[in-house]
């Protein structure tokens, strides 16, 4: 038995020392990038299924670096974030002592597992070295604007040259709507002004917008941090709010961002994720008059919808509650019973409102729209379904065709027109049918629906009430947080207006503060800085969120210390995209969507030479907690052993799983845990306590969480390492147990016995090896290279095992042979491979600058056939002939064996079937 925990300390020490895994960027080899989505550095450390997607992408690293490329390998932390601030908040520690005290346990358990991570690359997004390029980007993209024509980023300097020239008229941008103006118009605009246009330009601006507001963190949160109307973090109640927000105009890269999808290699479903949160439709806004009191001439109702020719299906509009004409168009009658709808809206979050829910509800405003064609007046509502930041906020609700429309029509006893002579059971459920032809349409009835909807749009666009476009579900990313520990932003304010700090005072440091709380005024916690001003000026007090680092990080690590910019142009056109990109499937429409557009960005100015960050992307699945429950009879303080729990009432709550023997707790430490349970009592069975089990997330909230330390200290890091392969398809989840970790752990033993005796002394020879040794051996090789091709690790794992039972079966103890085998299982067990490799092999230099084995199919080959030799079907010999022989041969060696002759002795042969290297049948 080889002694794990003493070999792997010694191989790490060397590979930091030697600095073994360090890149330059600069190489004869070609180049390969391998990132892990990088980690927030909790304080309670990893846990077992953190390293899983880690163990892959390293495994993918070590092999590619045995096929002679030069490997990109980094580890860095996205080290801002909410829950160090909200520590900091509890205890009054800075996050920044917090932060550095987690890294420094993620680091050392990360170094323990044995990673090949080039660890003079590390980035943290908190640093200043890192955030000053932060500050530097978010610059440069509020020094830009989108041009439609030339489909990119171009600088703002240049718009307002055109401005200047002459005006808007022949601006194509992607802009917030804006009125004609001219070149005088532009030359006689204040300051203030010329700012406010520009803003509706550029593509990080500010602007009014409704957001999930947390009063009890002082914050706004992302939908993602928001459930069931609350926080999801502390569980405080969350509100829709308008406040004025800094925002990135992702949503002019749409289509960009569509496109580019086709060229990676992503799972289809990551893609159709990313498709369908950017929702590309095809349709056209339909504008809607407005009958109502306080409204100009030309004001109306703007409408996007993918079915114009549902139009004279319309019996009534739906705004949002945050529609700005709500307030204006409500009449005096409804205004009461309006704000206290919007006010019950602002409660839930833009999740909530989205889902699917039985219950319909909705205000009238009182006020009604006018029908584009039929001149008919249209009653309008407010309704919460209705987001005032998807499409134009407002919808054209057809309730025969929409079975949302049709839902809330029944409840409100609105009328439900239809409009296709297809529609059926519309007494019952609405019927989208686009067949049949339409009735009830004015001048499209007769039509077909293809026929109908250009006819639609094309009297829309004469008659000047609307036209065709494409419009794309995909809004613009909020970039401010209303927190501490985050980055400043570059900008401050001289009247009011928006402006950058100069280049050279980058960067911006996070100040101190007395509190990480928002002020009593409700401000963000950068307010209570001192001197938080720029000359004089007053500094922006939001944050940026935390996907601004991760959004450009894997371009950092190209060029980690540099001083000068980001990244050298030189760096990122060597190392160019990643190659590989392993992490969760929790990112698909969050950092992987941002980290483009940023990419996209970056290009378009001529910052780095590529438009996708990620060119092949592989999602890990979860490892899931087994979690142990104790059964409480209840309203006592008496737990009853799982396999009795069905003779009481019982309530059932989390046990530590460190507590546990496999389903045996223990009393002595549950006692201990707790206060409560001090004087708890136990009925056991069989004189044991037995606990019930159920597979869950992992989570240090269900006590399920298992360390990898533990692991380490128990069975070695490489013993994890395979482990955590072996348990199933890396893109599946699973659930730990242990009970096949052992079989792992023998295996190595088994391994390190076909170098040493019992006695630890070496018993390997540098004899030939034989035709059988040379199959399994190449047998190993081909299946491991494939395996690690295609992320197929759990199988790698079994044929390592097959072939150290099948060498241990023919005795092989030779080097050629293992030392072949040491190389192939280097990229998943490194450290024993490094010990075999220098120690066993006696070899001078690290296994991990070793070619990886090549594959000879010739050892696979069968040189010889064992054919079975019947006759009349019924199996009388076996004969072992070359597999070179052809039938002629064949059968002259067969008929000439005098084992056969005797067979068929007094038999008259009628026929031979001969079928090479499969069967030789005789009909007598």
């Amino acid at each position: 038995m080889y002694k794990a925990q003493e070999i792997e300390a010694k191989w790490q020490a060397y590979w930091q020392k030697n600095d073994t895994y360090k890149v330059e960027n600069e190489s004869e080899k070609p180049k390969f990038y391998v990132l892990d989505m990088f980690p927030y550095p909790s304080g309670a450390g990893l846990h077992v299924g953190h390293p899983l997607g880690y163990i892959a992408s390293d495994i993918y690293a070590r092999y590619k670096r045995m096929q002679g490329y030069n490997v990109l390998h980094p580890m860095g932390f996205d080290s801002f974030g909410l829950p160090a601030e909200q520590y900091a908040i509890q205890t009054g520690v800075h996050p920044a002592t917090t932060t550095a005290e987690n890294i420094a346990r993620y680091t050392s358990q990360l170094r323990r597992i044995g990673f090949s991570y080039d660890w003079s690359r590390e980035v943290r997004t908190s640093q200043p070295d890192f955030y000053h390029w932060t500050q530097w980007i978010f610059m440069q993209i509020f020094d830009s604007w989108y041009n439609q024509n030339t489909q990119k980023a171009e600088p703002i300097a240049q718009l307002i040259q055109a401005f200047e020239t002459s005006g808007n008229h022949t601006i194509n941008a992607s802009c917030e709507a804006t009125e004609p103006f001219s070149a005088q118009d532009w030359q006689a605009y204040s300051p203030q002004e010329k700012a406010t246009v520009l803003l509706k330009y550029r593509l990080a601006y500010l602007s009014e917008t409704s957001v999930n507001w947390c009063s009890a963190l002082g914050m706004v949160l992302s939908n993602d941090e928001v459930k069931d109307g609350v926080s999801e973090r502390g569980a405080h109640p969350v509100e829709q709010r308008k406040m004025w927000q800094w925002s990135m105009r992702i949503s002019a890269y749409a289509q960009r961002l569509l496109d580019g999808l086709n060229d990676l290699d992503w799972s289809d479903s990551l893609k159709e994720m990313q498709r369908n949160w950017i929702g590309r439709s095809q349709g056209a806004y339909i504008h809607f008059g407005l009958n109502a009191e306080n409204i100009q001439p030309n004001e109306h109702i703007n409408v996007f919808t993918t079915r114009p020719d549902t139009v004279f299906g319309v019996s009534f509009l739906v705004l949002a509650p945050e529609h700005e004409l709500v307030e204006k168009i409500t009449t005096q009658d409804q205004k009461v019973a309006v704000n206290e709808y919007i006010n019950q809206t602002k409660k839930r979050s833009e999740r909530d409102r989205q889902a699917t829910v039985k219950q319909v509800s909705g205000q009238f405003t009182g006020a009604y729209a006018t029908h584009p064609f039929t001149q008919k007046n249209i009653p309008i509502y407010i309704a919460d379904y209705v987001l005032s930041g998807y499409g134009t906020g407002a919808v054209m609700a057809v309730p025969s065709g929409d079975q949302r429309d049709y839902a809330f029509a029944k409840h409100f006893g609105l009328p439900i027109l239809p409009i296709l002579d297809a529609q059926t059971n519309l007494e019952t459920q609405a019927d989208a049918t686009k067949e049949g032809k339409y009735i009830h349409s004015d001048f499209i009835n007769g039509l077909d629906y293809k026929t109908a909807n250009e006819a639609v749009i094309s009297a829309l666009t004469a008659q000047n009430k609307g036209q065709g476009t494409i419009n794309y579900r995909l809004r613009d990313a909020i970039f401010a947080r209303q927190r501490y520990w985050g980055e400043p932003m570059p900008v401050y304010f001289e009247q009011n207006i928006a402006k950058l700090i100069a280049p050279q005072d980058l960067p911006l440091i996070l100040p101190k503060v007395d509190k990480y709380l928002p002020t009593q005024t409700g401000e963000p916690p950068l307010a209570r800085a001192e001197n938080w001003n720029y000359h004089s000026h007053p500094l922006e007090t939001n944050t940026m969120p935390g996907w601004a680092g991760s959004s450009w990080y894997y371009l950092r690590y190209m060029d980690p210390q540099n001083a000068q910019t980001f990244a050298s142009r030189h760096a990122t056109d060597y190392w160019q995209s990643v190659d590989l990109y392993i992490g969760g499937t929790e990112h698909a429409t969050g950092h992987l969507l941002y980290a483009r557009f940023w990419c996209m960005f970056l290009y378009d100015g001529g910052h780095i030479g590529f438009q996708e960050p990620f060119k092949k992307l592989v999602n890990q699945g979860m490892i899931l907690g087994d979690s142990r429950f104790a059964h409480r009879i209840k309203d006592t303080n008496t737990y009853v052993s799982s396999g009795l729990k069905n003779q009481y009432e019982t309530t059932k709550t989390h046990v530590d799983v460190n507590m546990v023997n496999g389903y045996e707790l223990d009393i002595q430490d549950f006692k201990a845990w707790r206060k409560e349970n001090e004087n708890a009592e136990f009925i056991l069975e069989n004189g044991k306590f037995l606990c019930s089990s159920e597979v869950e997330k992992m989570s240090k909230s269900k006590y399920n969480v298992v360390s990898p330390d533990k692991i380490c200290d128990d069975y070695g890091a490489d013993t994890l390492r395979l482990y955590e392969m072996f348990l199933g398809p890396l893109q599946d989840a699973k659930p730990w147990d242990l009970k096949g970790i052992e079989g792992v752990k023998r295996f190595l033993n088994k391994l390190w016995r076909l170098f040493y005796d019992d006695n630890q002394q070496l018993i390997t020879t540098s004899e030939t090896p034989t035709e059988a040794e040379l199959k399994v051996l190449h047998t190993l090789i081909k299946k491991i290279g494939e395996d690690i091709e295609n992320l197929s690790y759990n199988t790698s794992v079994s044929a390592f095992m097959i072939c150290t039972n099948e060498l241990s079966d023919l005795k092989c103890h030779k080097t050629a042979v293992l030392s072949q085998v040491v190389l192939c299982l280097a990229p998943f067990a490194p450290h024993l491979c490094e010990e075999l490799w220098q120690v066993a092999l006696s070899q001078h230099s690290t296994v991990t600058e070793q070619l990886f084995p090549s594959f000879n199919a010739e050892f696979l080959v069968e040189k010889n056939i064992d054919y079975p030799i019947t006759v009349n079907g019924k199996l009388k010999r076996k004969m072992t002939l070359s597999a070179d022989l052809t039938t002629a041969e064949l059968e002259k060696a067969v008929m000439e064996n005098p084992e056969i002759t005797a067979l068929l002795e007094g038999k008259t042969v009628k026929k031979l079937i001969l079928v090479p290297n499969k069967i030789i049948n005789f009909v007598v």
